[in-house]
Protein backbone atom coordinates (compact mmCIF):
# COMPACT_ATOMS: atom_id res chain seq x y z
CA UNK A 1 0.00 0.00 0.00
CA UNK A 2 0.55 3.57 -0.68
CA UNK A 3 0.93 5.53 2.43
CA UNK A 4 1.20 9.31 1.68
CA UNK A 5 0.92 12.00 4.07
CA UNK A 6 0.01 15.76 2.68
CA UNK A 7 1.65 17.99 4.64
CA UNK A 8 0.18 21.45 5.81
CA UNK A 9 -3.43 22.38 5.54
CA UNK A 10 -4.50 21.43 1.97
CA UNK A 11 -6.48 22.82 -0.24
CA UNK A 12 -9.67 20.99 -1.59
CA UNK A 13 -9.76 21.32 -4.80
CA UNK A 14 -6.08 20.79 -5.29
CA UNK A 15 -6.44 17.21 -3.54
CA UNK A 16 -9.38 16.65 -5.59
CA UNK A 17 -7.15 16.85 -8.69
CA UNK A 18 -5.09 14.21 -7.17
CA UNK A 19 -7.19 12.18 -6.21
CA UNK A 20 -8.28 11.92 -9.60
CA UNK A 21 -5.32 11.80 -11.50
CA UNK A 22 -4.94 8.56 -9.24
CA UNK A 23 -8.23 7.62 -9.80
CA UNK A 24 -7.21 7.17 -13.72
CA UNK A 25 -4.25 5.33 -12.62
CA UNK A 26 -6.38 2.46 -10.95
CA UNK A 27 -8.13 2.14 -13.88
CA UNK A 28 -5.84 2.00 -16.21
CA UNK A 29 -4.22 -0.91 -14.00
CA UNK A 30 -6.27 -2.67 -12.00
CA UNK A 31 -3.53 -4.51 -9.92
CA UNK A 32 -2.45 -1.29 -8.86
CA UNK A 33 -1.71 -1.41 -4.98
CA UNK A 34 -3.95 0.69 -2.99
CA UNK A 35 -3.17 4.30 -2.40
CA UNK A 36 -3.95 6.19 1.04
CA UNK A 37 -3.66 9.71 1.38
CA UNK A 38 -3.54 11.23 4.79
CA UNK A 39 -4.01 15.08 5.29
CA UNK A 40 -6.32 18.14 7.16
CA UNK A 41 -8.18 20.04 4.70
CA UNK A 42 -7.97 24.16 4.66
CA UNK A 43 -11.60 25.16 6.33
CA UNK A 44 -14.20 23.65 3.97
CA UNK A 45 -17.57 22.65 3.36
CA UNK A 46 -18.36 19.78 0.82
CA UNK A 47 -21.88 18.08 -0.10
CA UNK A 48 -22.62 15.26 -2.56
CA UNK A 49 -24.60 15.97 -5.90
CA UNK A 50 -28.39 16.05 -4.85
CA UNK A 51 -31.22 18.66 -5.16
CA UNK A 52 -31.45 18.13 -1.25
CA UNK A 53 -29.31 20.98 -0.10
CA UNK A 54 -31.20 21.37 2.78
CA UNK A 55 -28.28 20.01 5.00
CA UNK A 56 -26.29 23.25 4.18
CA UNK A 57 -28.75 25.70 5.44
CA UNK A 58 -27.98 29.42 4.95
CA UNK A 59 -25.05 29.06 2.51
CA UNK A 60 -24.49 32.99 2.18
CA UNK A 61 -24.02 33.11 6.01
CA UNK A 62 -21.76 29.88 6.38
CA UNK A 63 -18.12 31.28 7.46
CA UNK A 64 -16.12 28.74 4.54
CA UNK A 65 -16.49 27.66 1.22
CA UNK A 66 -18.60 25.05 -0.17
CA UNK A 67 -17.83 22.41 -2.57
CA UNK A 68 -20.30 20.04 -4.16
CA UNK A 69 -18.37 16.70 -4.78
CA UNK A 70 -18.94 13.73 -6.54
CA UNK A 71 -20.07 11.76 -3.57
CA UNK A 72 -23.02 9.84 -1.60
CA UNK A 73 -24.23 12.10 1.52
CA UNK A 74 -25.58 15.23 2.48
CA UNK A 75 -23.25 17.95 4.10
CA UNK A 76 -20.32 17.92 6.03
CA UNK A 77 -16.66 20.01 6.95
CA UNK A 78 -13.23 19.41 6.93
CA UNK A 79 -10.69 21.43 8.34
CA UNK A 80 -7.77 21.54 11.17
CA UNK A 81 -7.90 19.36 13.88
CA UNK A 82 -9.62 16.52 11.86
CA UNK A 83 -8.21 13.67 9.45
CA UNK A 84 -8.95 12.69 6.42
CA UNK A 85 -8.58 9.78 4.79
CA UNK A 86 -8.74 9.14 0.88
CA UNK A 87 -8.57 5.64 0.00
CA UNK A 88 -8.23 5.30 -3.98
CA UNK A 89 -8.36 1.62 -5.02
CA UNK A 90 -10.06 -0.77 -7.42
CA UNK A 91 -13.23 -2.29 -5.39
CA UNK A 92 -12.50 -5.83 -7.11
CA UNK A 93 -9.90 -5.74 -3.66
CA UNK A 94 -13.83 -6.50 -2.39
CA UNK A 95 -15.57 -7.85 -4.77
CA UNK A 96 -16.74 -4.68 -6.24
CA UNK A 97 -19.42 -4.82 -3.24
CA UNK A 98 -19.02 -1.12 -2.13
CA UNK A 99 -21.65 -1.98 1.48
CA UNK A 100 -18.53 -4.22 2.08
CA UNK A 101 -15.68 -1.63 1.32
CA UNK A 102 -17.73 0.84 3.30
CA UNK A 103 -17.86 -1.46 6.43
CA UNK A 104 -14.44 -2.02 5.96
CA UNK A 105 -13.66 1.39 6.66
CA UNK A 106 -15.96 1.71 9.24
CA UNK A 107 -14.61 -1.20 11.35
CA UNK A 108 -10.58 0.04 10.82
CA UNK A 109 -11.91 3.55 12.25
CA UNK A 110 -13.63 1.64 15.20
CA UNK A 111 -10.83 -0.74 16.05
CA UNK A 112 -8.29 2.36 15.41
CA UNK A 113 -10.57 4.06 18.22
CA UNK A 114 -10.32 1.25 20.45
CA UNK A 115 -6.06 1.38 20.65
CA UNK A 116 -6.55 4.89 22.70
CA UNK A 117 -9.66 2.83 24.86
CA UNK A 118 -12.83 4.80 22.94
CA UNK A 119 -15.55 2.18 22.79
CA UNK A 120 -17.07 3.36 19.01
CA UNK A 121 -19.34 2.05 17.24
CA UNK A 122 -22.02 2.21 14.76
CA UNK A 123 -24.97 3.13 15.00
CA UNK A 124 -28.59 1.12 12.99
CA UNK A 125 -29.27 2.55 9.17
CA UNK A 126 -26.70 5.30 9.47
CA UNK A 127 -23.01 5.22 7.69
CA UNK A 128 -20.25 6.47 10.04
CA UNK A 129 -18.55 5.88 13.66
CA UNK A 130 -20.12 6.95 16.67
CA UNK A 131 -19.41 7.19 20.19
CA UNK A 132 -22.93 6.37 22.02
CA UNK A 133 -25.24 9.15 20.31
CA UNK A 134 -22.55 11.31 18.91
CA UNK A 135 -20.88 10.90 15.91
CA UNK A 136 -17.19 10.70 15.72
CA UNK A 137 -16.44 9.91 11.94
CA UNK A 138 -18.16 10.44 8.72
CA UNK A 139 -17.98 8.19 5.60
CA UNK A 140 -18.28 9.43 2.39
CA UNK A 141 -17.38 7.75 -0.96
CA UNK A 142 -17.64 8.01 -4.92
CA UNK A 143 -16.49 5.61 -7.66
CA UNK A 144 -15.95 5.37 -11.38
CA UNK A 145 -15.59 2.74 -13.09
CA UNK A 146 -15.17 0.53 -10.17
CA UNK A 147 -12.53 2.76 -8.84
CA UNK A 148 -13.10 4.51 -5.10
CA UNK A 149 -12.05 7.70 -4.30
CA UNK A 150 -13.43 10.18 -1.05
CA UNK A 151 -13.46 8.29 2.24
CA UNK A 152 -13.32 9.47 5.69
CA UNK A 153 -13.42 11.97 8.45
CA UNK A 154 -12.08 11.32 11.78
CA UNK A 155 -12.65 14.39 14.29
CA UNK A 156 -9.67 14.36 16.68
CA UNK A 157 -9.11 17.81 18.21
CA UNK A 158 -11.60 20.22 19.43
CA UNK A 159 -10.81 22.66 16.98
CA UNK A 160 -12.08 20.46 14.27
CA UNK A 161 -16.18 20.53 15.86
CA UNK A 162 -17.48 24.11 15.92
CA UNK A 163 -17.87 24.38 12.33
CA UNK A 164 -20.43 21.96 11.95
CA UNK A 165 -22.85 24.05 13.78
CA UNK A 166 -23.24 26.09 10.91
CA UNK A 167 -24.92 22.86 9.07
CA UNK A 168 -26.81 20.03 9.47
CA UNK A 169 -23.86 17.63 9.41
CA UNK A 170 -24.71 14.47 7.13
CA UNK A 171 -28.50 15.82 7.14
CA UNK A 172 -28.91 14.22 10.74
CA UNK A 173 -31.02 16.71 12.62
CA UNK A 174 -30.42 16.77 16.24
CA UNK A 175 -26.64 14.94 15.62
CA UNK A 176 -24.05 15.48 17.99
CA UNK A 177 -20.86 15.43 16.78
CA UNK A 178 -17.48 14.61 18.83
CA UNK A 179 -13.74 14.21 18.41
CA UNK A 180 -11.09 11.40 19.82
CA UNK A 181 -9.35 14.13 22.02
CA UNK A 182 -12.66 14.68 24.45
CA UNK A 183 -13.84 10.45 24.53
CA UNK A 184 -10.08 9.58 25.73
CA UNK A 185 -10.06 9.11 29.00
CA UNK A 186 -8.41 10.52 31.18
CA UNK A 187 -7.88 13.75 28.67
CA UNK A 188 -4.31 13.32 26.60
CA UNK A 189 -1.91 15.59 28.39
CA UNK A 190 -0.76 16.56 24.59
CA UNK A 191 -3.03 16.81 21.37
CA UNK A 192 -0.34 18.19 19.17
CA UNK A 193 0.73 14.82 17.49
CA UNK A 194 -2.75 13.02 17.86
CA UNK A 195 -3.96 13.71 14.49
CA UNK A 196 -0.40 11.44 12.73
CA UNK A 197 -0.85 9.17 15.43
CA UNK A 198 -4.01 8.39 14.75
CA UNK A 199 -3.35 8.49 10.75
CA UNK A 200 -0.38 6.26 11.38
CA UNK A 201 -2.16 3.74 13.37
CA UNK A 202 -5.28 3.61 11.08
CA UNK A 203 -3.06 3.22 7.73
CA UNK A 204 -1.06 -0.14 9.56
CA UNK A 205 -4.71 -1.40 10.20
CA UNK A 206 -5.93 -0.78 6.48
CA UNK A 207 -2.59 -2.39 5.14
CA UNK A 208 -3.61 -5.68 7.71
CA UNK A 209 -7.26 -5.75 6.10
CA UNK A 210 -5.60 -5.71 2.68
CA UNK A 211 -3.49 -8.55 3.40
CA UNK A 212 -5.98 -10.43 4.86
CA UNK A 213 -7.98 -10.01 1.61
CA UNK A 214 -4.96 -11.30 -0.01
CA UNK A 215 -4.42 -14.19 1.67
CA UNK A 216 -8.46 -15.36 1.67
CA UNK A 217 -7.77 -14.89 -2.58
CA UNK A 218 -5.12 -17.67 -2.59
Amino acid sequence: MNVVWLPGLRDYDEVFELQESLVTEHQACPGKEPDLLLLEHAPVYTIGRTRDRTSLRDTAHLPYPVREINRGGQATYHGPGQLVGYPVLHLDAFDRDLHRYVESLEKTLIAACSEWGVAAGLREGLVGVWVEDRKIASIGVGVRKWVSMHGFAMNILPSSLPPFEWITPCGIQGVRMTCLAREIQPPPEREADLVREFGNRFAALWQSTFESLKTNAQ
